[in-house]
């Protein structure tokens, strides 16, 4: 079958396009014909070894795809030959990865994708979405009724917080840049403050007297300080970006309003937590409120090239990779 994969660990440059043997499904196992594959950070840091997990070369590089079953072990029950389905947790922790004809998914990490959503939208929205999911309700603990700040929040993650923000109740307060504005208004944010301003601190306290109950920083500035000085009492700030950032901690305003900070990579995720995000991710989908704001495919043959563009920081909107 034909895949994108790695042989070592390194650049994108050690990202090979070939022949691979065909995967073999084991009992609670699903094997899949990949439609396409989308391309995350989280995937660039386990080809360069940022990100550490235990993997068998040769490695099928990616982590979400979507497809059609092809077929099941007899253990992997709720699945037929020809469902449309999707993925979005290959990859990592001894999983072979989702970039080839082929992959074989665990069934409890498997789901079915609703009927009339593009392929290409759902799987270029299943990462950054359930990264959301996770961010909001399972750390964050989101209540109806409770303000949320959304930093970056015109990207591929920071849309998704948006949109399951305002479905949930909350009242969303979005920082992004100024051409990004009406996007995120259009997504349902009350306020939306350009990021680069000066006084864009003093204008979320403006907004939100009685301060902020989650504060979501998708953006990687992680500057705690900030952040800290504008949650309400009991207030969490949820951090899901910014690999290498080492912020200062202001510790005492943290404790003495009962605030927290919270840190989480969706690759920790288990298994029934990521079917609780996906339940939500469908509903979405299906309604027709979930979708990425820009596609771009490529061919697999093109992988190496989407990892370098996406290190780089050339790539707006999602990068999908096609098997056909």
């Amino acid at each position: 079958m034909p895949a994108a994969y790695i042989e070592q660990l390194g650049s994108p440059e050690v990202i090979r396009y070939g022949e691979l043997a065909a995967p073999r499904p084991g009992p609670t196992d699903v094997l899949v014909d990949v439609t396409a594959a989308s391309v995350n950070h989280v995937d660039t840091f386990v080809r360069s070894g940022a990100w550490r997990t235990p993997l068998t070369f040769p490695f099928v590089i990616g982590r979400d795809l979507v497809g059609t079953v092809a077929a099941s072990g007899p253990g992997a029950h709720g699945f037929a030959a020809g469902d449309p389905v999707w993925c979005n947790s290959l990859g990592h922790d001894g999983r072979q990865g989702a970039a080839a004809g082929q992959a074989v998914v665990p069934a409890d990490r498997l789901y079915r994708l609703p009927g009339g959503v593009d392929p290409h939208d759902a799987v270029a929205v299943a990462h950054p979405a359930a990264t959301a999911y996770l961010g909001l309700f399972t750390h964050g603990r989101l209540r109806p009724g409770e303000t949320v700040v959304v930093a970056g929040a015109a990207g591929n993650v920071g849309s998704a917080l948006v949109v399951m923000a305002v479905q949930a109740g909350a009242r969303v307060i979005a920082l992004a840049g100024a051409r990004d504005a009406a996007s995120c208004r259009t997504l349902g944010a009350a306020e939306v403050f350009d990021y680069r301003e000066p006084d864009v601190s003093q204008r979320i306290r403006d907004a939100c007297p009685r301060g902020v109950d989650v504060y979501v920083d998708t953006s990687g500035e992680n500057d705690l300080g900030t952040a800290v000085d504008l949650l309400a009492a009991r207030g969490r700030i949820v951090l899901l970006a910014g690999m290498r950032t080492r912020p200062v901690l202001p510790v005492g305003p943290l404790y003495l309003k009962d605030r927290s900070v919270l840190g989480f990579a969706i690759s920790n995720a288990t298994a029934d937590e990521l079917a609780t995000a996906a339940a939500t991710i469908n509903r979405l989908l299906a309604d027709g409120r979930l979708r990425p704001r820009a596609v771009e495919t490529l061919p697999l043959s093109s992988a190496a090239e989407a990892h370098r563009r996406l290190e780089e920081g050339k790539v707006h909107g999602k990068l999908v990779l096609r098997t056909t």
